[in-house]
């Protein structure tokens, strides 16, 4: 499948919105079908991170020579650390015979995205209250007071983007939220542009019935 035909999938959305188990789900449902965009970093591995599986792990003067060259579709430097998406990630996928290609990312790396891949479908996971938010980033029991009031200021900044993005996906049940964003992902993935190849060639095919 030629790049050009994939289905470049953004989710977005706040700690503690559900997005990694959303993400997770999709890559479950549509195994083989839909790769995950692993991300490019300059920060050590921690635990038991693997290269090319979590991140692929590279020195500074790797990544200023990707960012040079034009290698990468969006990239951003976090606490000391950079953080890029490659541009190749593309062509890789669809070599591996891939029909979508899944980032996981936040709202200005969306937004680097778009403005060279204006195909780019974009989801916001938005979460049910604020008060629902805090809870779930209490519930994991591993950030401190000063980390969580940041992690709820930078939600109010991302939920503020929502009108840049193409679906707004509310998830106060998984069960549902999982299934509709697999019907975002199905629906794309019948969209006539993509599929008009399949009734030309039916059209075009030696067995098809004479119109009268």
């Amino acid at each position: 499948m030629p790049a050009d035909d994939l289905i470049a999938l953004a989710l977005v959305g706040p700690s503690g919105s559900g997005k990694s188990t959303l993400c997770s789900h999709l890559l479950r449902k549509f195994a083989g079908d839909l790769r995950l965009s692993v991300s490019y970093t300059t920060r050590a591995p921690r635990g038991n991170e693997r290269d090319g599986v979590e991140y692929n792990f590279v020195d500074r003067t790797r990544f200023q020579a990707m960012i040079d060259a034009g290698g990468f579709l969006e990239w951003a430097e976090v606490h000391s650390n950079y953080y890029g998406t490659a541009a190749a990630t593309l062509d890789e996928s669809a070599r591996a015979g891939a029909k979508g290609v899944l980032f996981d990312i936040d709202f200005q790396g969306a937004r680097q995205i778009l403005a060279k891949l204006p195909s780019l479908v974009s989801v916001m996971i938005v979460p049910p209250s604020w008060r629902e938010l805090e809870r779930r980033l209490r519930a994991r029991g591993t950030d401190s007071e000063e980390v969580i009031a940041r992690r709820m200021r930078n939600a109010r900044t991302e939920l503020a983007h929502y009108a840049m993005f193409d679906y707004l996906l509310y998830n106060d049940e998984l069960a549902r939220a999982c299934d509709e964003i697999a019907a975002i992902y199905g629906a794309e993935r019948a969209r006539r542009a993509r599929r008009a190849s399949l009734a030309e060639g039916l059209l075009r095919a030696p067995d098809a019935v004479a119109a009268q």
